[in-house]
């Protein structure tokens, strides 16, 4: 089977209700997002950034994927999907697809603050100043904030070195690394870019665009690639 490997940003998640920083105006009530996202605002106010994800995670609770997630777990049918997605959320998984690399980590999974191999799935929407992992440190959220290295991203690259086309679906490409990834996809292997904002694309690179939300366009998207391979 061919390898079909699918960027994915907060575009695609935005169709399901998941509010994004963007449409937060940077903003979260009074507060910079950068303020309960980084490790800064870790050590300045823990309670804060705790009450930040838990609020992430009650919304992401009463979300669903949208027919945009469902039609790329679809296409496992046809293809070998490798999703690298951006987003924190379950989604992807949810609506069932089956290889997914999450880039920025997982909303619904906390980690050590001493020891950041021990990775926990959390039970429920809630975590909590004095939650610890069973060396009694603090857990914190599964979560890569402003400031950090992205641990996953030469995976991300080796994965994306591998395509034989290549999908962008609601993401900018404006953050790197993530930006970055589609560098390696190979010279002759095709690329996809899903979305109705007018988005820059990579100037050495012929990219097929479609002018829709992801719902709308990974139908649109199926076609292309049956009609190529």
């Amino acid at each position: 089977m061919k390898k079909l490997v699918v960027l994915t940003g907060s575009g695609i998640s935005a169709e399901s209700g998941i509010r994004t920083f963007r449409e937060m105006g940077g903003l979260w009530e009074e507060y910079d997002v950068h303020e309960v996202a980084s490790p800064q605002g870790w050590e300045r106010d823990r309670e804060l950034v705790l009450r930040f994800y838990n609020e992430r995670r009650k919304q992401l609770m009463d979300a669903s994927p949208n027919p945009g997630h469902t039609a790329l777990a679809e296409l496992e049918e046809l293809f070998d999907v490798e999703i690298i997605t951006q987003n924190v959320d379950n989604l992807h998984e949810r609506a069932g697809s089956s290889n997914i690399l999450h880039l920025h980590g997982e909303l619904t999974k906390v980690r050590s603050t001493g020891d950041p191999n021990l990775v926990y799935e959390l039970d429920g929407w809630e975590l909590k100043d004095g939650d610890t992992c069973e060396k009694g440190h603090q857990l914190r959220p599964h979560i890569v904030w402003f400031g950090e290295a992205v641990p996953l991203i030469e995976d991300a690259a080796r994965i994306t070195s591998q395509a034989d086309a290549c999908v962008v679906i609601g993401t900018s490409l404006a953050v790197y690394p993530a930006a970055g990834l589609v560098s390696y996809v190979p010279a002759d292997a095709p690329i996809y870019l899903i979305d109705p904002n007018d988005i820059p694309v990579p100037q050495h690179r012929e990219v097929d665009v479609i002018r829709e939300k992801a719902s709308v366009g990974v139908p649109i998207l199926k076609e292309k690639l049956l009609e190529r391979f």
